[in-house]
């Protein structure tokens, strides 16, 4: 398999790369923090989209993970027109350009696996955060579409929604809410942040041959904060 992570220098990402076994390609802003990897392609999904659509064309990436993504917290009013621009292109824009440049190869095998990484925020709404639910309950939606229309090529779709992760991006987060990390922990029914590592355990099962019939799916795994309090 020649699997593709994006956001793959930091957190989530690079939890899913190092767990994976395979070719690993690795993509990031942080040409530093992707030298660990022996194939990396570094850019920015608001700027360098295209290369990245080449640079997957060239290597057969038939296991697409779209990890990478970016979260601004803040009132509408006070949002202006560049930061929903940017936060559109790299959450939502960017996800659907790559898979359109991975299917072709993937469907010529008949096989593929593509995993889109959400949030709880796209599946529940989250107050002062709406441009990045909107943009991950898009790709939710694109998920299942594209499962629908991939089914017959054997290629499977699949999102996963993490709840508060912990991670730099996760903790970031905490810090700019109006609320405490203690308190937001009390609030989910486990009393706990989920680790990258669980994700990645979801994507190693979610491309394997016994996860063939699961596609279309949208999975939380968020210590049950979709449940419920």
């Amino acid at each position: 398999m020649n699997i593709l992570v994006t956001g793959a220098a930091r957190g989530i990402g690079k939890a899913i790369a190092l767990n994976l076994e395979g070719e690993i390609f690795a993509t990031s802003r942080n040409e530093e923090l992707l030298k660990c990897y022996k194939n990396y392609f570094v850019c920015d999904l608001a700027e360098d989209l295209e290369k990245l659509g080449e640079y997957i064309q060239e290597n057969n990436i038939d296991v697409l993970i779209n990890n990478a993504g970016e979260y601004i917290y803040s009132q509408i009013d006070r949002v202006d027109y560049l930061q929903i621009d940017r936060i559109t292109k790299i959450n939502l824009e960017a996800p659907l350009y790559l898979i359109s440049k991975a299917v072709p190869y993937m469907k010529q095998r008949r096989w593929g696996r593509i995993i889109n990484i959400g949030s709880i925020s796209g599946v529940m709404g989250e107050a002062c955060a709406s441009l990045y639910s909107a943009t991950k309950a898009g790709l939710i939606g694109a998920s299942k579409a594209l499962a629908l229309e991939l089914a017959e090529y054997g290629i499977t779709v699949n999102t996963i929604n993490p709840g508060w992760v912990e991670t730099e991006m996760g903790n970031k987060s905490a810090e700019e809410s109006e609320f405490s990390k203690d308190e937001i922990i009390e609030c989910i029914p486990q009393k706990r942040f989920i680790t990258p590592e669980e994700i990645a355990g979801m994507v190693k099962y979610l491309i394997s041959d016994e996860a063939k019939g699961v596609t279309g799916q949208s999975i939380n795994l968020c210590a049950g904060l979709s449940v419920g309090y």
